[in-house]
């Protein structure tokens, strides 16, 4: 993206500084690390920079705009809808790869969107670690909107804690130490100061969730959602599906329906490929090799497919609840000394009384897939998080 800063970088890197890295990193996360993390980071040029920025604003301003037409109404399946829902989510990303056009301009294409949390703690921590173990230019920055860490990292507390005492404030999920995001919930309990909670520990005395520390049982005032729920955790998860129990949920669950892959057919312009509702099409495109089949409900690659066969559609048990999505060419981005790696960058909105612009997540890749759980083995790729020029 920048090549000066590309070849400062690629010629000065040393295998053990890299190791060094990443042991510290994990280490400071009580060894929880459990994905990939690129031996680089991305560099983006202004130019770049400048067109992701205007990309999210376009989808952004077209799901406020969904939702005011309530295009998304039919999100949330009814045996999953958590009562409670706020006006909007706290949390917004939008994912994008990143692609040239034929003339070879940059141009940004929408891949997937949530209304969820995402590693909000860790891109923090990646971040200053990254500059505690190299020599990075003055002059950049990964936060967008003219906020630095400091800033992100009081924003993060406002929305989360919001002024309560943090032992009532609780990060939940299903078997929070299973979970390939676990080195996450470790930042956030060491920056926000909440606990994690494991959903099979909640229980509800005089009409508010507690969870048991120290011999008692605290009571819940907010909950930092980290459960994506689906209708094969449903019965496990029901206790969170009660309406007679006052808590404040930051985001609300629905919301990973509402913004989500259920938004894709509706958005449109240059950063949005063609999208459909399965259901909804009257006859297949000709070109499915540069398709890719995705269902609503899943997420973290599952159930995807690519280049699907007229067979396999007309297998698929609900229609209705998968998309069929135009494929993007991602472009060879990353040059690394084992080849040029594509690229998919995460903007991360924080949404108080307007949705802001905040951080960035990135993942590469040189296979077909772009999850860090899916990036393992090979050198050069995985997660990291991308900087821009400040100003």
């Amino acid at each position: 993206m920048v090549p000066e800063l590309r070849r400062r970088f690629n010629s000065s890197f040393r295998r053990e500084a890299y190791e060094a890295f990443v042991t510290d990193l994990n280490d400071s996360l009580d060894r929880t690390l459990r994905f990939r993390v690129n031996e680089s980071p991305l560099f983006l040029s202004s130019e770049l920079a400048s067109l992701l920025v205007r990309a999210s604003q376009d989808v952004l301003g077209q799901l406020r705009s969904a939702e005011r037409r309530g295009l998304l109404a039919g999100a949330v399946p009814p045996r999953l809808a958590v009562p409670g829902e706020a006006g909007h989510p706290w949390f917004l990303h939008i994912d994008f790869a990143v692609t040239r056009t034929p003339g070879g301009a940059w141009l940004p294409q929408l891949i997937e969107l949530q209304g969820f949390p995402s590693l909000y703690g860790f891109q923090y921590y990646l971040n200053r670690k990254i500059r505690e173990h190299f020599s990075l230019p003055e002059g950049l920055s990964a936060y967008f909107s003219g906020i630095d860490g400091r800033d992100y990292l009081q924003r993060l507390k406002r929305i989360i804690v919001a002024g309560q005492d943090p032992d009532t404030v609780v990060l939940l999920e299903r078997y929070p130490s299973e979970q390939v995001t676990r080195a996450d919930f470790v930042c956030m309990q060491q920056l926000v100061g909440i606990p994690t909670v494991c959903v099979s520990d909640l229980r509800v005395r005089n009409g508010r969730f507690h969870y048991p520390a120290g011999g008692r049982e605290i009571p819940i005032h907010r909950i930092y959602n980290r459960i994506i729920f689906d209708l094969e955790n449903r019965d496990e998860c029901a206790i969170c599906f009660r309406n007679d129990v006052e808590v404040t949920w930051v985001g609300h669950p629905n919301w990973f329906f509402e913004f989500s892959k259920y938004a894709l057919p509706f958005l449109k312009g240059p950063f949005c490929p063609p999208c459909h509702v399965l259901a909804e099409l009257k006859e297949y495109p000709p070109d499915l090799d540069r398709y890719v089949l995705k269902p609503l409900f899943a997420f973290s690659g599952a159930g995807v497919v690519v280049g699907p066969t007229r067979e396999q559609l007309d297998a698929v048990r609900d229609p209705r609840h998968f998309i069929l999505q135009r494929r993007v060419e991602y472009a060879p981005v990353l040059e690394t000394p084992l080849g040029s790696s594509r690229v998919e960058i995460r903007m991360m909105f924080l949404w108080e009384d307007e949705p802001l612009l905040v951080n960035n997540l990135v993942r590469t890749s040189r296979g077909a897939l772009m999850g860090v759980s899916r990036n393992q083995e090979e050198a050069w790729v995985g997660a990291t998080l991308a900087y821009h020029p400040m100003g």
